[in-house]
């Protein structure tokens, strides 16, 4: 099993996991740094939304409901993801989306 890296700003925290991994490992591998705020884990609150910043096809493809959530909550585009729906696939740097304001 490969290993991936995982860059996460603005904090510039690298992460590595193992191919396949769920972003919500992330919680247990940082120890209780400030990371990604999950919330339901389902993919029905948007507390987790991410930005692509660099990454080739770093995830697995987005489910129908995914898209359409994303879609409403305003994020278009191949850059946004609910991380708790997202499976490490290849090497990544990502960002969290303020949901607030």
């Amino acid at each position: 099993m490969s290993i991936l890296k995982l860059m996460l700003r603005p904090k510039n925290i690298e992460v590595e996991l193992p191919a396949g991994s769920a972003l919500t490992d992330l919680e247990f591998e940082l120890y209780g740094q400030e990371s990604i705020p999950f919330g339901c884990r389902s993919g029905a609150c948007g507390a987790c939304l991410i930005e692509v910043v660099e990454g080739n096809a770093p995830f697995n493809e987005r489910s129908q409901e995914e898209q359409a959530f994303l879609a409403v909550l305003g994020y278009s585009g191949d850059a946004f993801r609910l991380a708790c729906q997202c499976r490490l696939l290849n090497d990544v740097t990502i960002r969290p989306v303020s949901q607030t304001g």
